[in-house]
């Protein structure tokens, strides 16, 4: 490995170590206790979903890297029992930056097919610049993958986990735990405010919505939603949204099939002005997510 020549990058990685370490004590892991046996919980990135079974804990999500400590500290709080398996729902950071954290002998890391092959080609140039280590890269990738659904039984309790195409991403994936009645939709669901697809990795306006359709097939009136971003929600709610998200797209694609143009649906405030006082102070503001839709519709 080359020594890097500058002397002034210890300098700011000394300064970006002590901003992280501010951020760090910022941050603070809430607990939402949605059964006797399943959890949420809430810190920086997206939602984390803990299941306490009978000798394992079954975990949904890691969020970042620099959080790993607190995360874990939150699941003592919880139970002392190993963690087994770690579910990532699709590949962003902000839900998969603590994998090598986790990784460990007892525990396995498991995910939809697209997730390890996104992953790791987004590692990938950071491993050649030599910004992570070897077994960081490895640790980091999903060990057992699956293409349609994957299904875990633990006592009377059933995980089950299905594959919705092009979400969110590509390579989305919800868990459904039957017996306790709750079901994490990763980032294909954005509570309370409007979502981001990445359409740069395989997300789609069309498929987020029938991502939606689908959890409403599995799910009834007294299931708990952990969503990827937002407070725990429930069927009533993600019906809402849905109905909401339909409403919006056809008013694009009726702006679309006008031959209006990209800055003319994004300066359009009327094409969601009625949503955007709900949902529209998050990440995501209107202008955003109307040229999320209009690009994601000109491009299908």
């Amino acid at each position: 490995m080359k020594k890097r020549k500058s002397i002034i990058t210890p300098f700011l990685l000394f300064f970006g170590a002590l901003a992280l370490t501010a951020q760090d004590k910022e941050v603070v892991i809430t607990v939402d206790t949605l059964s006797q046996k399943v959890f949420m919980l809430t810190g920086q990135g997206g939602n984390i979903g803990i299941y306490v079974g009978q000798e394992h804990v079954f975990m949904i999500d890691d969020q970042f890297d620099h959080l790993s400590g607190k995360i874990k500290s939150a699941i003592r709080t919880l139970t002392d029992k190993p963690i087994a398996f770690l579910f990532n729902t699709h590949m962003h950071g902000d839900h998969s930056g603590g994998n090598a954290r986790f990784n460990s002998k007892t525990t396995v890391l498991v995910a939809q097919d697209n997730v390890r092959t996104r992953i790791k080609s987004n590692l990938g140039a950071k491993l050649e610049a030599a910004e992570i280590s070897q077994e960081d890269y490895v640790n980091m990738l999903p060990e057992v993958t699956f293409s349609e659904d994957i299904t875990f039984y633990d006592g009377e309790e059933t995980l089950m986990a299905f594959h919705v195409h092009n979400a969110h991403t590509d390579g989305d994936a919800m868990v459904y735990l039957m017996q306790n009645n709750v079901l994490h939709m990763g980032d294909t669901y954005f509570s309370g405010r409007y979502p981001y697809i990445d359409l740069k990795s395989g997300g789609s306006i069309n498929g987020f919505i029938a991502a939606h359709k689908k959890a409403l097939m599995v799910i009834d009136d007294d299931t708990k939603i952990i969503p990827g971003h937002g407070r725990p929600s429930n069927k009533a709610e993600l019906k809402a949204y849905v109905a909401m998200l339909e409403d919006i797209r056809a008013a694009v694609q009726g702006q679309l099939d006008a031959g209006k143009s990209l800055d003319d649906v994004k300066s359009d405030g009327s094409l969601t002005s009625k949503y955007d006082s709900v949902h529209g102070n998050g990440f995501i503001n209107p202008e955003r997510l109307r040229e999320i839709f209009y690009t994601s519709l000109k491009g299908q």
